[in-house]
């Protein structure tokens, strides 16, 4: 039986099991019962309008593609002309974009239908979901915890069955973190392989995009059609992508697996046992796994909070209230009092932070520590590059725990960025990574493996996951479409 849902409800809308409008009526009407907060905007009327456009072809006799009439979800960071894009920030509230992302472009080209934009942390800046403007997102898996973040509502979404597949943003684990949360695949490409032209940018070096879908070929199929060169964005590499849907079948006997036993530092019991167990079922298969200390990976943290920061500093400057966006309505000196009053009302406690800490890193007094911090980033890639000789690729958790209850981490932002602990490196070094489900704890709550590789190996980690996924396959859809063809 097939794990890929894209294919299963292609199969079913060509089969007219289901018509296409049927089916996105039946997913907004899920929308609408939930009580997850996943989505900001639902966008009903264009979802209903292209959904009758797709049975009108299928009636006719002419053939559709895989993606076409496929209903999805969006992260409320990419541009959507003429669709509220807020970002989850008061900042951004009513701003509707007059242009679309490329990766929205590309799947509405290929028939996507886009059934809402999906809650996040404010400007994708949080773990946990919990600094959206719009509310927190709840875990489909047990409400009193949260999906994760930044990307907490595209899981969600995924996760309980209101959308197929949803594309999510990842600076420092913002896809695999949640993903690994909500039990479902995420996955975080080689930097610079999916174009981020109109992804509002968080932190431009470490900006990535990537899918969150329920098996590790929609994920791939999903990668396949957005891996391109993209002349729009500047980091988008022109290297030529190597197909990874027809390298999902491809032995792994003799494939060399590195384990750094330092990810496991803070790592509850049951994570780690799971994602050991996982490891042993590749030994199983022929794979030789060797444990070590990779005390390097100690340094992306830091590395992250400081590069992360300046950087999330410089792109926040363009919310000034005087282009667009939220702008303070009351009384005014001069033009920085304005800017002032607008950003103090418009932007949340946590952005706020980030923006002063990063403000503070690249001030006059203080440039050293960002010059250090770069040359570290370089020592960490060195690192990974040298690791990559010994192993085609690392595995460890992609979180130390699962999913944390509400206000985990109240008053203490620095135990929040703990939680992306093991997703951060691959951030750091532009390195291609998957979160795929490994097991449930004894709260019946998801575990993700992680899997790295070196760059542009995408297809090779893809690959890897599959391999563990045919023989365990665990996500759950909470709710959702329940036919199966």
């Amino acid at each position: 039986m097939s794990r890929s849902l894209i294919l299963k409800t292609h199969k079913a809308l060509v089969s007219k099991k289901v018509s296409c409008l049927e089916l996105v009526n039946w997913y907004l009407s899920e929308i609408k019962k939930s009580d997850l907060n996943a989505f900001i905007t639902v966008t009903e009327e264009s979802a209903i309008e292209s959904a009758k456009k797709v049975d009108d072809k299928i009636r006719n006799g002419e053939k559709i593609g895989i993606l076409e009439g496929i209903p999805m979800s969006l992260k409320d960071n990419f541009s959507t002309k003429g669709i509220r894009t807020t970002c989850a920030s008061k900042m951004l509230e009513n701003y509707y974009p007059v242009y679309d992302s490329t990766v929205y472009d590309v799947l509405k080209k290929a028939g996507c239908i886009l059934l809402g934009k999906a809650n996040l942390d404010e400007f994708a800046m949080g773990s946990s979901n919990e600094t959206s403007y719009f509310g927190p997102v709840k875990n489909p898996h047990d409400k009193t915890r949260v999906a994760g973040g930044s990307s907490g509502g595209a899981c969600a979404s995924v996760a309980s069955g209101l959308a197929t597949f949803s594309i999510g943003s990842d600076t420092g684990g913002s896809i695999r973190q949640p993903a690994s949360f909500c039990g479902i695949v995420g996955f975080k490409p080689t930097y610079g392989a999916i174009s981020r032209y109109g992804l509002i940018p968080l932190a431009s070096s470490l900006d990535c995009v990537g899918p969150l879908t329920i098996s590790v070929e929609d994920a791939s199929i999903l990668f396949d059609l957005l891996s391109f060169y993209d002349p729009k964005d500047e980091r988008c590499s022109p290297i030529k992508r190597k197909p990874t849907l027809n390298c999902l079948e491809n032995e792994i006997k003799g494939l060399k697996i590195g384990v750094p036993t330092n990810c496991f530092y803070g790592s509850d019991e049951e994570t780690y046992n799971a994602v050991e167990n996982a490891v042993k079922f590749y030994e199983k298969l022929g794979a030789s796994v060797s444990f070590f200390e990779f005390p390097e990976l100690d340094l992306s943290m830091p590395i992250y909070c400081v590069l992360g920061r300046a950087e999330t500093a410089s792109n926040m400057s363009r919310f000034d209230g005087i282009r667009y966006g939220y702008k303070y309505d009351g009384p005014y000196k001069d033009i920085d009092d304005l800017m002032t009053r607008t950003r103090s009302i418009a932007f949340g406690e946590e952005v706020k932070r980030r923006i002063l800490v990063g403000s503070y890193v690249l001030s006059a007094g203080h440039k050293a520590l960002y010059k250090k911090s770069l040359n570290l980033r370089n020592m960490v890639i060195d690192s990974f590059n040298k690791r990559f000789t010994e192993f085609d690729v690392l595995m460890m958790p992609a979180s130390p725990t699962t999913a944390f209850g509400f206000n985990y981490a109240e008053g203490d932002p620095l135990k929040m960025q703990l939680a992306d602990i093991c997703v951060v490196p691959a951030n750091i070094a532009g390195l291609p990574a998957i979160s795929v489900p490994c097991g449930y704890d004894s709260n019946n709550l998801p575990i993700g493996l992680q899997i790295l590789g070196k760059q542009w190996s995408d297809d090779l980690i893809f690959n890897v996951a599959n391999v563990y996924e045919k023989e365990n396959f665990c996500a759950k859809i909470i709710g959702g479409v329940q036919y199966e063809v």
